[in-house]
């Protein structure tokens, strides 16, 4: 769960999901990493998410789109289950996703994220149940799975299909043997390049597809193989996804030579919110804990005390049931000496939702009024 989710502070919030196949061996890099672009050091690259980290019972039933009998590479007749794909995305479309949407605080916006096979689960998923999620990382995937014939048939659904709205990133495992170069590569015909030559070639063919609305990037990461490359993938996989999330401009109104006003600080989030809604397709509010930031660091800056009264307001606005704006604002106006509105705030606050802080200044705040 996100950082915040714990947070008594701040109103209860709802949050995007990330589903993440072969959890136990990327969870904690990618939980991690998402900390980091989300909360850590004012960071808001990408948005708070909940990460479902989802363990195999059967991976090669489970991950695989297409049942086959002998191994691709060997010949040789597979001991291993194959071809649950489609089953398994049904389960997770009327089974897990519904549990956890009814379980937990989501909102109505998901990642899928696979890597080898699950990179075959994920372009599965996007071809198979394009509305089940809004982007498909697909790591190194095993596009050589049945002699390529799943990708032939990703290749012709991504053609003759639309895919607006939906975002794919691709990345790029160097697997080829030592001493050959992408050029040589991609001429080859030997199985012992099927697994890079078929990614590449997916990735080119679904670059030059510029009809059916899929927004798509893809890297070739020289130095990471198979197993290394999920972590660096994944890095640029969330800068690609989440361009729109951060808020930026804000530093040119911490500057005391700067002449915008409280009224462009304003227009500056709100535009900003609007973007980040028409991303997601629903309403996304700037968050309760940055307006309440921004609202105490203008409060210390001087000559910015309509910009801190300013987005106390919007937060006042944005989250009317929630007892930390009033006493936020209570704060404003007791910094400019107005203690009585400041009395009327704690006590406003008090009457949403008990708490010690503002009873402790409607306390001293009494007893100076006295």
């Amino acid at each position: 769960m996100p950082k915040s989710y714990t947070d008594t502070l701040y109103k209860k919030t709802k949050y995007p999901v990330l589903y993440l196949l072969d959890g136990p061996a990327h969870f904690y890099s990618v939980t991690g990493m998402m900390k980091q672009f989300s909360s850590s050091n004012g960071n808001s690259i990408v948005p708070e998410m909940i990460i479902v980290a989802i363990a195999n019972t059967n991976r090669s039933r489970d991950l695989t789109p297409t049942h086959v009998a002998k191994d691709f590479f060997s010949g040789d007749s597979i001991q291993y289950d194959s071809g649950g794909g489609t089953q398994f995305l049904n389960f997770m479309e009327k089974e897990l996703i519904p549990y956890i949407d009814t379980t937990y605080p989501t909102a109505p916006y998901r990642t899928f994220v696979g890597h080898s096979f699950g990179g075959l689960a994920v372009l599965n998923a996007l071809i198979r149940k394009p509305t089940l999620f809004d982007n498909y990382i697909a790591i190194d995937p095993s596009l050589w799975w049945e002699n390529q014939s799943f990708l032939k048939t990703v290749e012709s659904e991504l053609s003759f299909n639309k895919f607006n709205g939906k975002s794919l990133y691709v990345g790029v495992a160097n697997t080829m043997q030592a001493g050959m170069n992408m050029q040589e590569v991609e001429k080859d015909s030997t199985k012992s390049t099927a697994h890079i030559r078929s990614i590449l070639e997916f990735v080119k063919s679904t670059e030059t597809n510029k009809e059916n609305g899929l927004n798509f990037d893809w890297k070739y990461y020289p130095k990471d193989g198979h197993g290394s490359v999920p972590l660096i993938a994944a890095y640029d996989a969330f800068h690609f996804l989440f361009p729109w999330h951060e808020l930026t401009g804000i530093n040119q109104f911490f500057n005391p030579e700067s002449t915008a006003s409280a009224g462009d600080l304003i227009e500056l989030i709100s535009a900003h919110y609007e973007n980040v809604s028409q991303h997601y397709g629903f309403e996304a509010l700037p968050p309760e804990s940055l307006l309440n930031s921004l609202g105490y660091e203008f409060m210390t800056m001087e000559g910015a005390t309509e910009k801190a009264h300013a987005v106390f307001d919007l937060n006042i606005q944005n989250f009317p049931n929630s007892a930390n704006v009033y006493d936020s604002m209570g704060d404003f106006q007791l910094a400019q000496k107005d203690s009585l509105q400041a009395l009327a705030l704690f006590q406003k606050a008090l009457t949403i939702g008990e708490n010690g802080f503002s009873q402790e200044k409607i306390d001293l705040l009494k007893e100076k009024l006295m």
